[in-house]
């Protein structure tokens, strides 16, 4: 009877699970339960929970904890906890902002090494851990599979302190890339008679000079667009900046300097800089004294205006539509490419996020596995699903393309382009702003106001 006893309780555990196998030393420190934290701005967790769930199926050592903070208070938290030694693994950072974290950064290594278990067997299942060494992606593979701008971001020189040569190294991998494109009220539109949106600057000129309203007093009771001035208009640089792009000018030389005060070679021919060119433009439309006056500093936040019917044109990303729709669940808006300078390159600008690794993670290979296991092609739809955001990956670019939400913002994608703002991107934003004042307030001629900007860039550096 216990020999009958015994052979059942065997014949059970076999049939209804796995038996670990014994391993080496060194598998057994490295399959301990490790964890992991991972920071992150705007996604809920639920963005993240199948992925993480998923990876943790392949690596069920490693145990991710997903947090979300407020963007208000995310950059300031980030360096507080990474200066004292308790900040994420994992966290995000926004393009513009990898140079001036490179030092709290860990570049991706050539290859990694990390635990994998599996079951083998048919009847007497055995749990089998083994440590797969792996190549990581290329500079050239990168360079493949994502959009053209991301490579430009993510891959930065680097000093090797052990072979004392400078070598590119990878810094990070974006989920998504977003596009700036141009929102408008249909009803606004079709009010002034206006059949399509505006699909170049001159045309886009005309459309406001229809589409704005003004009270007996002077004010402004319904704006054609939203451009002209810094503080109320959202994301005022980004325009600003794509304006200057599309005009010819180049933001940064080779070395990184801001150069978007002077004539690149190309256009010698020139008076004036493409750069002032495109601020004027931008700036006439909040001057009382120019035709297409529309917009001025008193005027309340450009999305906040756009969602309440008052503004016809206004520019935004995808990431503005759940707020929109949130919002004013009633209004008839439609989203257009971002108009162009005719004749010209088509340029677009690029807003986006990149995953990167501390510095101070215990776990290197395992943080840097991961970062590529939910950027990969397989993945990071799950993501983009869950987010409705646009890819940053060609491969998914026609796929995205048949979403009528996205479709506008992916296909600019190929033609969407950023620029190195230095060391500290939110200086440099905050002198383009004040740039913008000048002008807009007389403060300083636009020769003079272009100037300053280019030193405060600069101290960036």
């Amino acid at each position: 009877m216990k020999k009958a006893l015994i052979f059942s309780l065997l014949v059970f555990i076999a049939l209804s699970g796995a038996i670990c196998k014994t391993t080496s030393p060194e598998v057994a420190e490295r399959t301990k339960p490790i964890q992991l934290t991972y920071w992150r701005v705007f996604d809920d967790s639920d963005a993240f929970s199948e992925l993480i769930a998923s990876y943790n199926q392949l690596h069920p050592n490693i145990n991710i904890t997903y947090r979300k903070l407020r963007y208000e208070e995310f950059e300031q938290k980030l360096i507080d906890a990474l200066a004292e030694d308790r900040g994420p693994d994992i966290f995000s950072l926004h393009n513009t902002w990898l140079r001036g974290y490179q030092s709290k950064l860990l570049p991706m290594p050539e290859t990694i090494t990390v635990p994998y278990r599996t079951v083998q067997g048919t009847i007497k299942k055995d749990v089998v851990w083994t440590m797969d060494t792996k190549k990581t992606i290329s500079e050239r593979e990168l360079q493949t599979r994502f959009i053209d701008q991301v490579a430009k971001n993510v891959i930065i020189p680097t000093y090797d302190e052990t072979s004392k040569v400078t070598k590119n190294s990878i810094y990070g991998l974006p989920l998504s890339v977003d596009t700036m494109a141009l929102f408008y009220n249909k009803e606004l539109l079709n009010a002034a008679g206006i059949a399509e949106p505006a699909k170049d600057w001159q045309t886009f000129q005309e459309h406001v000079k229809k589409l704005t309203k003004q009270a007996p007093d002077g004010s402004i009771s319904i704006a054609g667009a939203a451009i002209g001035s810094a503080e109320n208009i959202e994301r005022s640089t980004d325009i600003v900046s794509v304006l200057m792009m599309q005009n010819g000018a180049k933001m940064t030389d080779d070395s990184g300097r801001a150069t978007f005060n002077l004539i690149p070679t190309e256009l010698s021919g020139r008076t004036m800089p493409p750069g002032t060119e495109a601020l004027t433009f931008y700036t006439d439309f909040a001057s009382p004294q120019k035709e297409v006056y529309t917009w001025n500093e008193a005027m309340q936040n450009s999305l906040d205006a756009f969602v309440q019917g008052r503004v016809a044109y206004f520019f935004g990303y995808s990431y503005h539509i759940p707020t929109i729709n949130a919002q004013a669940p009633k209004l008839q808006y439609g989203i257009s490419k971002l108009p162009q300078i005719s004749g010209n390159q088509e340029i677009n600008f690029a807003n986006y996020w990149v995953e990167v690794a501390s510095k101070k993670t215990k776990y290197p290979d395992e943080v840097w596995d991961f970062i590529e296991y939910v950027s990969s092609a397989g993945n990071v739809e799950k993501y983009l699903d869950k987010t409705k955001k646009p890819t940053a990956l060609r491969g998914l670019i026609q796929k995205q393309s048949e979403n009528a939400d996205l479709y506008t913002f992916v296909s600019q994608l190929l033609t969407a382009k950023s620029w190195y703002k230095g060391k500290n991107a939110t200086s440099a934003e905050t002198a383009i702003k004040e740039m913008i004042k000048d002008v807009v307030s007389g403060a300083r001629t636009i020769t003079e106001a272009i100037d300053f900007a280019i030193k405060k860039v600069d101290q960036t550096l």
